[in-house]
């Protein structure tokens, strides 16, 4: 699992994120790994980043090195990728995070199709050998969905823009703006439920909680109406539109941090984990990393000289 954060404010965006990824398998949480990359950059020389949560890699391909090959695409545009090459003077965000949309369903809808049919294969025989079908099905899921979001500066605007894209088994590829033009806040991905009951005031669980209590017979639409009540009530006003980028930066940091100690201590996996990346986009500086790992010692490797060099890593 993840926690992927976006927090907007007047002076731009932070992205932050865990580094925790799961090996699943039909027993549950095989193995947790805790140096996955979520964010990334888009364009070297445009304010476009990108993060990502859900399924960690398409076929071969981990997500992190399917970004980097659009960031080849949108830098070279050659031949057929010609199309890609972004020209800085006349660039959107939205158009970028179309062209993402369609890149990530065209790599993930085969490996998808491929999937379904070894699931259904894979069902037969359970319910061949006695097992009830829910069951089985259950025990042999689908894909994960794919998350994904980009977000920057397009060319000549004073306000950023951001775009959450979901890839899944079923349906067509969703693209959502997050936290639309005049609005400022945070959104956030993965495991939700800490961030909820700090912002919120309350937990994501007590629509069915009030349910569950049976309290004066509420059926689900009311309980709902009354969470969303609590949550105007008890929610803690965090994000304000001036909040400088340093600050918005600080707040990003405890609350994934807060997070992971949340799963941590939680029963169940440590499915969030690992360091912490931040990065910020801004009208003017750009994309700039402000908490990054490595796999390699930068002091060790030349900043040119051989592709893949540590400058486009």
């Amino acid at each position: 699992m993840t926690i992927a954060l976006l927090i907007k404010v007047n002076d731009g965006i932070v992205l932050a994120s865990d580094s925790a990824s799961t090996l699943g398998g039909g027993a549950g949480v095989l193995n947790t790994y805790n140096n996955a990359n979520k964010v990334f950059n888009l364009h070297k020389a445009l304010p476009i980043g990108a993060m990502t949560w859900g399924l960690g890699n398409v076929g071969p391909s981990s997500i992190a090195t399917i970004s980097k090959d659009m960031r080849e695409h949108f830098h070279a545009g050659e031949g057929a990728w010609e199309p890609w090459r972004l020209d800085s003077a006349k660039y959107s965000v939205e158009a970028v995070a179309n062209q993402v949309r369609d890149y990530l369903s065209d790599r993930y809808s085969p490996v998808a199709a491929e999937h379904a049919l070894i699931v259904e294969a894979a069902i037969k025989e359970d319910v061949k050998a006695g097992v009830p079908e829910d069951v089985a099905r259950m025990r042999n899921p689908l894909l994960s969905e794919l998350g994904f979001l980009v977000a920057g500066y397009s060319s000549e605007a004073d306000e950023s823009t951001a775009y959450a894209i979901s890839v899944g088994p079923t349906g067509p590829p969703v693209m959502v703006e997050v936290l639309p033009s005049g609005e400022t806040g945070a959104q956030w991905w993965g495991q939700p439920e800490a961030i909820a009951r700090i912002m919120n005031g309350i937990s994501l669980g007590t629509p069915d909680a009030l349910v569950n209590l049976g309290i004066g017979g509420l059926d689900a639409n009311a309980a709902q109406e009354i969470a969303n009540g609590l949550r105007g009530q008890l929610g803690v006003q965090m994000i304000a539109p001036p909040m400088p980028i340093q600050d918005a930066i600080d707040l990003a940091e405890f609350l994934v941090s807060t997070t992971i100690q949340f799963v941590r201590f939680t029963p169940g996996p440590p499915t969030v984990g690992g360091p912490i990346e931040i990065a910020t986009i801004t009208k003017h500086e750009g994309f700039r990393w402000v908490r990054r790992k490595h796999f390699f010692d930068s002091r060790i490797n030349p900043p040119f000289g051989g592709h893949g060099h540590a400058e486009h890593a």
